[in-house]
């Protein structure tokens, strides 16, 4: 219940500022999410004349009382969806938002797949080999019934231990 109320007071404290520059938008917010039709680059970033015509276009309509949206959406009429920085959030333009959601999401879910699968591999038993055979007690010809181990080799190896215990 607690965290349900400190996400909606969160909720309102992140709303409030985005209302606000909706109804008072700055020349500064909209120079970053307008282009310049000339240089393809956002307004604050342009010296061409074009972007410096827009930029007085934008401050007479802030001068007006007009919102963000519809000082952006009189400029696109004038120049087109092109004129905006980030594409609409509607119709195909919605690509542009979710694809690399998307993207992120399935490379994430084929890299968890890929660890599970990584990590299940391991936790199985290695398959016996000749190598790593143990037979049973007297079989295979050995003191302590290991399989293969040569009867020197077995000697040397005994002689050392016994210098190490002693």
């Amino acid at each position: 219940m607690r965290l349900l109320l400190a996400a909606a007071v969160l909720a309102l404290a992140l709303a409030a500022p985005a209302t606000a520059s909706e109804s008072h938008p700055t020349l500064a917010e909209l120079e970053s999410r307008v282009m310049c039709p000339v240089c393809k680059t956002t307004l604050d970033q342009s010296n061409s004349a074009a972007a410096q015509r827009i930029e007085a276009v934008i401050r007479q309509k802030i001068a007006a009382g007009e919102t963000r949206s519809g000082i952006e959406q009189d400029l696109v009429e004038q120049f087109g969806p092109a004129i905006l920085a980030a594409p609409p959030h509607r119709g195909f333009d919605l690509l542009a938002w979710w694809l690399p959601i998307a993207a992120l999401v399935g490379g994430g879910l084929v890299l968890g797949a890929a660890v599970w699968h990584w990590s299940r591999v391991r936790e199985r038993d290695p398959e016996p080999s000749p190598s790593n055979t143990v037979l049973p007690e007297g079989a295979g010809g050995g003191t302590d019934g290991a399989a293969g181990i040569d009867p020197e080799l077995e000697r040397r190896l005994d002689e050392e231990l016994a210098r190490f215990d002693a």
